[in-house]
């Protein structure tokens, strides 16, 4: 274990459930390194939509979380001390940073702050070409993906590997890939030797195939996007292995698509369902009671309808909570985060992405990047460097 003085730390912290502004205060300094346990010095940090949604309508889905608290999931930076056999002092790093997550719910391993508790199992090196600002798009992104891929309950697909060869005859459809979690399905599919097809808008189709590395990429607005899928399956050849949903309107079209496509016998067809039925603007910002009831009435009758078309279809789907790779089997975590991603990174077979839009510099800025991420963005992450 290694260990240096103890440095003043600062956050941005949310005082109480829905405040705003986020408050920039001290905060404690991690101590007492438990292991497999690392302090990182955060030198980037990434914005994604549950951060802010969790400020706006103060999120059901986290009423565990104590108040107050230090929100955040994205970080890279420098290892400042070490309890792991896995990492030292001064080692680059990108990490998950689990504080939100019921496991946690523990502000000291939140993001938005200057030195971060994480975990050895969700933290990996970064070479020194790949830059803070940049290797910060991944970490939720990343789980997120390797969740709905790797882990049994969903698509239980082989892990990735390098050099991993490539399982001829089988595809994976990933719905929504120019986002975060998409461009993360992608690549991780592919490390695992799965040939991957996808949809994205019309403008990220040179990103998706060219960056990422899809074989085929449709319009998701196209009238005819699932014929169209169903159809490349059917000539090619090719059995599906299954499909991530993310984005609106997702998981009822890849439902369409596994319905008619042949998937691997013996096999359960099965969509991860990343999105829900309504998007995270919608669920934000209804007005009124009525509002509310709408967005209540859409998610029940989307519940409904998925229900009677899976069983109708012989597809079943799950949600997919991105941190559940934390429980999975055999160091999934590991294999994940430790194994293939820093040899990735650094053969370039795997890429940071999607783009990072910085929106500032320092915890200041973080609350101005909840602003920008609430405008959308297509193919980039919101990041803010320290």
């Amino acid at each position: 274990m290694t260990s240096q003085a103890t440095p003043e730390n600062k956050a941005a912290w949310i005082p109480s459930k829905t405040a705003y502004p986020l408050q920039i205060e001290p905060s404690p300094f991690p101590t007492n390194l438990a292991p497999n346990h690392l302090i990182i010095r955060n030198r980037a940090l990434a914005i994604n939509p549950v951060d802010w949604f969790i400020q706006k309508p103060g999120n059901p889905l986290f009423n565990y979380l104590p108040y107050p608290f230090i929100l955040g999931s994205d970080i890279s930076g420098i290892v400042h001390s070490s309890n792991s056999p896995l990492f030292k002092e001064g080692d680059r790093v990108v990490s998950h940073a689990l504080g939100s997550d019921h496991r946690s719910k523990n502000p000291t391993e939140g993001a938005f702050q200057q030195y971060v508790l994480a975990r050895d199992y969700l933290t990996a090196k970064i070479p020194d070409l790949v830059d803070f600002k940049d290797a910060a798009v991944l970490p939720l992104g990343l789980t997120t993906a390797a969740t709905a891929l790797f882990l049994p309950k969903f698509l239980g697909l082989d892990y990735p590997r390098l050099g991993a060869e490539e399982k001829q005859g089988k595809g994976v459809l990933v719905w929504g890939a120019s986002t975060s979690v998409g461009s993360n399905a992608v690549q991780l599919a592919r490390g695992a030797g799965y040939e991957v097809v996808a949809t994205a808008g019309e403008k990220n189709w040179g990103y998706v195939k060219g960056k990422l590395g899809a074989k085929e990429v449709w319009d998701y607005k196209s009238e005819t996007v699932v014929k169209d899928v169903v159809k490349w399956f059917s000539e090619q050849e090719k059995v599906c292995v299954g499909a991530v949903a993310i984005g609106d309107g997702s998981v009822d079209k890849c439902l369409d698509i596994l319905g008619e496509v042949k998937g691997v016998e013996g096999k359960r067809k099965f969509v991860a369902q990343v999105s829900g039925s309504v998007s995270v603007e919608e669920a934000a910002n209804f007005k009124g009671i009525l509002g509310l009831l709408g967005i209540l009435g859409e998610m029940i009758w989307a519940g409904v309808r998925w229900t009677v078309k899976s069983r109708l279809k012989g597809v079943k789907y799950e949600f997919v909570w991105g941190s559940d790779l934390v429980d999975g089997e055999d160091g999934l975590c590991g294999k994940v985060w430790n194994e293939y991603l820093p040899g990735a990174l650094a053969e370039g077979s795997f890429v940071v992405a999607p783009e990072a839009l910085v929106a500032g510099e320092g915890l200041e800025k973080v609350q101005e990047a909840f602003e920008v991420c609430k405008k959308g963005v297509s193919a980039k992450k919101v990041v803010v460097t320290l």
